[in-house]
């Protein structure tokens, strides 16, 4: 869906996460693995974490292929306490699965559940579509920010939503950007664990 290279945001959060000296890092919602195989191949170790078994499958075949051994992958459901001790991870990066079909309740179970296994001055990076996107308040209202579209759930931030989601971190980045060709119009997040 999103092409096979790394994402802009994935190119762009492993200057930071090197800036920052960032080693282990958690995707979450890593869909077919191209940021996560692009973190891995740049030296970090990376745990992929996405909901469908078949996304999972296609990255072991890519870990497989590139015989790749800084990678991990699991089949899991963000919306569960996630599988990994208090304090042991240094960095985290999403691209686009905040603005999946997720309640703000569920956003903020998440978001201490990130808090929860970041170490100290650990980086949670994210992007999200925003309020100016084409997509915004087209299609059938699904509640909250939520709006369908050909099938697709798309849950919509503003910055005052992700400054909801600073509760224990400190916000140093919200930038907006563009992707895709209709194109998508999003916000690339940096939080540090405070």
């Amino acid at each position: 869906m999103f092409g096979l290279e790394a994402s802009e945001p994935a190119k762009k959060s492993l200057k930071i996460f090197q800036e920052n000296n960032i080693n282990t890092i958690i995707e979450l919602g890593a869909g077919l693995g191209r940021d996560s195989i692009y973190f891995s191949i740049n030296n970090l170790s990376v745990t992929s974490l996405d909901y469908s078994q078949s996304g999972i499958n296609i990255i072991n075949k890519k870990i497989n292929k590139d015989r790749l051994k800084n990678i991990k992958t699991k089949v899991f459901d963000i919306r569960q306490k996630l599988p990994f001790e208090d304090n042991s991870v240094d960095g985290c990066f999403s691209h686009m699965l905040y603005c999946m079909a997720l309640s703000n309740q569920n956003l903020l179970n998440l978001n201490k559940e990130i808090w929860r296994i970041l170490k100290p001055d650990g980086l949670n990076i994210y992007t999200v579509r925003n309020e100016h996107d084409g997509d915004y308040k087209n299609g059938i209202h699904r509640g909250e920010d939520m709006y369908e579209n050909d099938g697709f759930i798309v849950h919509f931030f503003n910055k005052t939503k992700i400054n909801q989601l600073t509760d224990g971190f400190k916000n140093i980045k919200i930038e907006s950007f563009e992707e895709g060709t209709f194109p998508r119009k999003l916000y690339f997040v940096v939080n540090k664990k405070i």
